[in-house]
């Protein structure tokens, strides 16, 4: 029994004054700690995922995003196909010859547009979105539908039966009738069919709408463009969220888009050609596209053409990067962790001050309670505030309870200012976007030269 306890007992010192095993204390702590660390992170996601749906459901309710797509003539025309049939009793071959109607699309030779858009913000809880209500204006001009590609007469083009369609998202967000008007006559839009052609493996999720279709009544005989170019002119009336987008189908595209909302961005295949983009009044941004800057003609003879991929326009969510931001600082979890627990050990070490495990563990989990604060706070306030208190208040603490382990103040006062400094090299990596890695491998490098610096003088082999 005694040698049992004489072999405990040299265990213990050795436990306890031994380099290595302080090391392999540490160590097995960090790997611990890793686990909080890791449903921290979920916490951040699910609460990142939760602010998802609610602007999704927001987003429902008032309307969804708007896209414009049209209008479009819609030419029907006639396609003789001759029929042979074998016959018995003559032993000759009757030839029969079938008709059948067929339609060919046409875009306008030129297409403006003239958008204004008043966005105001939605909130539900902590939560908040942007929707809008816009006024678009519509205007172009039909030249003759050119058939010299499929070889088709005059005469076999049903002038009496032609038909404009419109394509659009969101007619959920419609507060004005679709109605174009050309010459001195209007005609009203209906909803012909449910048009989704949308491919996800080709498009972006950006381009994941449903298009519904809209189909005019017959135009009259006057309003056709066969003899000369029709001028058509449309005022839609549309509440939307997210974004409003435009297929550009003129031979000459013009779009115009006003609003006075501060923090929109453009997306999709085209952007303005006007400098003064976005300033502190809002934007008046402007697209000039030619069918030379599009990979697509003027007409189709087989459907409608998917073209969602070359839409352009703006996007008005509001930027919610606190989850984002808060999700990039728990991944250096593992470093304010370990670096911390390398200053505290190489403290001990040099001072030979003895540190138990359990006060270890004690800062390790006020470490991972920065994250908590941070996530927490930022959801009420910025992310710089939430970054400034959830730090404050981690340091505080961390400082104040390494004063009682130390017994003095040389040392906690070197703790503090080393984890201020860590803090702040944290925040200015992720803050940066270009410069990110570039920065984060010098100051991983200057820390790393300074814990060598520090670290030159321990006998690591006498314990």
């Amino acid at each position: 029994m005694e040698t049992n306890k004489e072999q405990t007992g040299k265990i213990g010192k050795w436990a306890k004054k031994s380099i290595t095993a302080r090391m392999l204390m540490v160590g097995v702590l960090i790997i611990i700690l890793m686990i909080p660390l890791s449903y921290i992170e979920m916490l951040i996601t699910e609460r990142s995922m939760r602010q998802q749906d609610v602007v999704r459901e927001i987003n429902q309710k008032w309307a969804d995003e708007v896209l414009i797509y049209g209008p479009i003539l819609k030419v029907p025309y006639k396609v003789f196909t001759t029929k042979s049939t074998y016959e018995e009793k003559t032993k000759t071959w009757l030839k029969e010859e079938i008709e059948s109607i067929k339609y060919a699309f046409f875009f306008p030779e030129k297409l403006d547009i003239i958008s204004t858009i008043n966005p105001e913000e939605k909130t539900r809880g902590i939560y908040k979105t942007a929707v809008y209500q816009s006024e678009i204006e519509i205007n172009g001009l039909f030249t003759k539908p050119d058939f010299s590609e499929k070889e088709i007469k005059d005469e076999h083009i049903l002038w009496d039966k032609i038909k404009l369609i419109v394509q659009t998202t969101n007619l959920k967000g419609a507060n004005s009738l679709f109605e174009i008007n050309i010459n001195k006559n209007v005609y009203p839009f209906s909803s012909s069919h449910f048009n989704d052609n949308y491919n996800s493996k080709n498009y972006s999720n950006q381009n994941a709408v449903s298009l519904n279709e809209l189909e005019s009544k017959t135009l009259e005989l006057t309003d056709i463009p066969k003899e000369k170019k029709v001028s058509f002119a449309m005022n839609i009336n549309m509440k939307g969220s997210k974004q409003i987008q435009f297929i550009p189908i003129g031979k000459e595209t013009n779009v115009n888009v006003k609003s006075d909302w501060k923090t929109a961005n453009f997306i999709g295949e085209y952007l303005p050609y006007n400098s003064d983009k976005i300033t502190e009044e809002g934007f008046n941004a402007k697209w000039k596209i030619l069918d030379i800057n599009r990979p697509y003609s003027q007409q189709f003879f087989k459907g409608i053409p998917n073209l969602k991929q070359f839409a352009f326009g703006v996007n008005f969510m509001i930027p919610v990067d606190e989850y984002q931001k808060s999700e990039r600082s728990a991944k250096y979890g593992f470093l304010v962790i370990g670096l911390t627990f390398l200053i505290f050990f190489l403290i001990q070490t040099m001072s030979k001050i003895h540190i138990h495990p359990f006060q270890y563990l004690m800062i390790g989990v006020a470490l991972t309670m920065f994250y908590t604060l941070l996530i927490s706070i930022s959801e009420h306030s910025s992310y710089l505030k939430a970054y400034l208190i959830a730090g404050f208040a981690v340091i505080s603490l961390i400082t104040l309870y390494s004063k009682s382990i130390l017994k003095n103040v040389k040392f906690p006062i070197f703790i503090g200012i080393s984890l201020t400094a860590l803090y702040t090299f944290i925040f200015v990596i992720i803050q940066l976007e270009n410069y990110a890695l570039l920065v984060g491998s010098i100051g991983l490098f200057l820390i790393l030269a300074g814990v060598m610096y520090a670290s030159r003088k321990i006998d690591w082999e006498n314990n």
